[in-house]
């Protein structure tokens, strides 16, 4: 075959002129694989605007509390005490269960701080802040059924294989500590949500953003350590051949996400052996702060523990820390259908205290301008009992409260509003979708321009819906 003036054969022209090519492209991408090594999907991303909130804790009440018990008072409940819900009012979903008697509140509400924020006496210690809080009397939902309505509350969708609020807030912003997760979830001893993991999960995005289950105490988690036989050195090592091997693989098949996804996730167990205990070491923590957050006293040690954890978190540039009350099904949380005063009553001794020094000690350490606190379940529950004697309340979804502390929050707010017996948001009414939009917002995040292509799709957690419910932010 004759050459060319270059020396080459027509064949190896070409084939030198493709690999030339196919070169560009194939350091293209390595340098884009090692850049996402280097910053890794937890690096910290810049906000698409200014915002205060730069991490968030979501207090979840796991079973649904009554709205009318605790931040929504009702006076006409008092007046019509033990009648029969309104006519117009017949399309309850009940589930199966009695649609009982109009049931006034069982605990009185008294105002809190310069607002006047009417909060029961449920929350006697979280009522001292109501000048933080932003209560929104008006959210509803689109299932009664605990299952599916937490997994909406969590992911914005009834169905499960969404990503949760907590993936799309660390896939938005990333996180400032690249040895902790991003995204860290603290459960309650007497068990999990009923619909479990997709409340926490990353669905369709990358398993980097996924929630963290964290312990309490000891190893916040499960065989993060290696045999104790292992040195660090050694592990270190271990890792440094394992990270060589992959690079050698990664750069004859460019292009593989996995397994660079793989790597990383090694690299940050190696680094949480540390860390992660180091966080929840509450040893480190004085006397006097541990008392404060209830550690170590009945009803409030878990809980109290959990809050101060919390705090550590964020403190330590943790980017979203969810924490439940209430674990397992029916009276271990706060599904009160056999009693209100008595489920109520359990449950709000547990947390009072600890979210009222959390809010305490986040703004003593100046934390609280740029951390949000979200309180609220998954629904509310109904204003009358189920049958004539029984003091229980059935869910609601159709309006219920929560709110929203810190952050940019505007305190000592009560926005939107439930007709006159708490029945059904009727003002302003918020949907989970924007309760979301606003949660991204003061986070720095626009929900609208918060996505990721999946199926053909650019999906985002508020799918094509939510509004950003302005006049609670500050």
């Amino acid at each position: 075959m004759p050459l060319f003036p270059c020396g080459l054969t027509r064949r190896e022209l070409v084939w030198e002129m493709g690999g030339g090519f196919a070169g560009l492209a194939l350091a293209d991408l390595m340098a884009r694989d090692a850049r996402a090594r280097e910053d890794g999907p937890l690096a910290p991303k810049k906000q698409h605007f200014p915002a205060k909130a730069k991490s968030c804790i979501f207090l979840m009440m796991n079973g649904g509390p009554s709205q009318v018990d605790t931040f929504d008072p009702k006076p006409v409940l008092e007046k019509f005490a033990g009648t029969e819900m309104p006519k117009d009012k017949k399309f309850i979903n009940s589930g199966g269960r009695k649609i009982g008697f109009l049931t006034p509140a069982f605990r009185k509400f008294k105002p809190g701080g310069k607002s006047g924020l009417p909060v029961s006496d449920y929350f006697p210690r979280v009522r001292a802040h109501a000048d933080k809080l932003a209560v929104i009397r008006s959210c509803h939902t689109d299932s009664h059924a605990h299952g599916s309505a937490l997994v909406m509350m969590n992911t914005g969708k009834t169905f499960i294989g969404r990503p949760s609020l907590g993936s799309w807030a660390t896939y938005g912003l990333g996180t400032v500590n690249q040895n902790l997760p991003g995204y860290v979830v603290l459960m309650d001893k007497r068990g999990g949500p009923i619909s479990g993991q997709p409340n926490w999960s990353s669905g369709f995005i990358s398993a980097a953003y996924s929630g963290t289950l964290f312990r309490p105490s000891g190893d916040p988690i499960l065989d993060l350590r290696g045999p104790a036989h292992v040195t660090k050195d050694a592990q270190r090592e271990q890792l440094d051949l394992l990270a060589q091997l992959n690079e050698q693989h990664m750069s004859a098949r460019p292009g593989g996400r996995e397994l660079a996804a793989r790597a990383q996730s090694y690299e940050l167990a190696f680094k949480m052996q540390a860390a992660a205990p180091d966080a929840v070491d509450l040893t480190k923590e004085t006397a006097k702060t541990q008392e404060m957050y209830g550690v170590g006293k009945t009803p409030t040690d878990e809980f109290g523990r959990n809050c101060l954890i919390a705090r550590r978190l964020v403190e330590r540039g943790v980017r979203f820390v969810q924490l439940y009350s209430g674990g397992g099904h029916l009276e271990d949380t706060w599904d009160a259908h056999a009693g209100i005063e008595s489920n109520h009553g359990k449950h709000a001794a547990e947390i009072d205290q600890p979210i009222a020094a959390l809010l305490t000690d986040l703004a003593a350490r100046g934390l609280l301008d740029e951390t949000l606190v979200v309180w609220g379940g998954e629904f509310g529950r109904m204003p009358f009992s189920e049958g004539r004697n029984e003091p229980g309340r059935n869910h609601n979804p159709y309006g219920f409260s929560m709110w929203l502390a810190g952050g940019g929050a505007k305190g000592g707010t009560a926005y939107g509003a439930t007709d006159d017996l708490g029945f059904e948001a009727v003002e302003n009414r918020v949907h989970v979708h924007d309760l979301h939009a606003t949660i991204l917002h003061l986070m720095g995040l626009d929900h609208e321009k918060l996505t990721y292509f999946h199926q053909g799709r650019h999906e985002r957690l508020t799918d094509v819906y939510g509004t950003v419910v302005k006049d609670v932010i500050a």
